[in-house]
């Protein structure tokens, strides 16, 4: 899909709404996830994939043009989007997990858990679950390590909402 188009469906599609259910968990509020994105430069993505048609790599690229950093996190894969892979955050260089400052997640909430606790061993500072994904004892515990947690949303919608407005992008200018 060009990014022209992808761009423009993101726009077009309504915002998700959950911010919390009968578990407990609430996501932060819309305020704070503001406050959020403009600070991000280097995202971590856990469950990148190479192929171009499927939406971590869609999302990624797309943030790629919005001028953050996107390094994937996959095993068996060497590069994506022209950064070194990583089977897993710990794989990464201690200077380049020192960069990263979101975790963004394309993985079935059950690794969810795994997810966190390396994260929460590494100091990472917050974590991203994409639309889809929810576990609320894991982010619970990774918001009383410290962390930053948003859950069931998707990053590229809301950065392009509320980081950028609705300012042209290199995606939409032509």
């Amino acid at each position: 899909m060009a990014a022209c188009s992808l761009y423009n469906r993101v726009m077009s599609t309504p915002a998700q709404t959950r911010s919390s259910t009968a578990d407990g968990f609430s996501n932060p509020s819309m305020d704070d996830i503001r406050v959020l994105l403009p600070t991000l430069r280097v995202i971590a993505v856990i469950g990148f994939s190479p192929r171009p048609t499927r939406p971590s790599n869609n999302l990624s690229r797309q943030m790629q043009r919005f001028g953050l950093r996107i390094i994937p996190i996959r095993p068996g894969i060497s590069e994506g989007l022209g950064e070194p892979a990583y089977a897993s955050l710990s794989d990464m260089p201690p200077a380049l997990r020192a960069q990263v400052d979101l975790v963004n997640v394309f993985r079935d909430s059950r690794y969810v858990p795994d997810i966190v606790e390396e994260s929460l061993a590494l100091g990472m500072k917050a974590l991203w679950l994409q639309e889809g994904v929810w576990h609320a004892e894991a982010g619970q515990r990774a918001r009383d390590g410290g962390m930053q947690v948003i859950m069931d949303r998707c990053l590229m919608r809301d950065y392009a909402r509320l980081a950028m407005g609705d300012a042209p992008t290199p995606a939409t200018e032509h």
